[in-house]
């Protein structure tokens, strides 16, 4: 992560750890469903989370080195997390994940 000046190296590399996790979870099960106009989801009991074993065991930030201006740390980790999991997926399977959320496809025929 290239923020620029980072005050907290160790309050930064926590937020990217925390991004990640929330990528995550919004790539394998982040949906809302409607249903006659409405949201089917009323919280968290029917609206699918990222738990424990879903984390990775290993997470490594690394933080570059910059004197330049402190800039944003929090949602710059979110959005590369789906499509590094649907190519990692693939480098495993062999099968590719054109949708979200990617538990839907797993379950789902495969289709090239």
């Amino acid at each position: 992560m290239d923020a620029g000046f980072i005050a907290n190296p160790d309050r930064a590399r926590a937020q990217m750890e925390g991004a990640t996790m929330m990528g995550l979870g919004n790539a394998l099960y982040g949906e809302i469903t409607f249903k006659d106009g409405r949201v089917v989801q009323s919280n968290y009991g029917d609206y699918r989370v990222a738990r424990m074993d879903a984390a990775p065991r290993e997470l490594h930030v690394h933080l570059a080195p910059s004197d330049a201006p402190p800039g944003g740390i929090g949602e710059p980790g979110v959005p590369p997390i789906a499509p590094a999991l649907c190519n990692a997926i693939h480098a495993a399977t062999g099968r590719r994940i054109r949708r979200l959320p990617v538990a839907n496809q797993l379950t789902a025929p495969s289709v090239a």
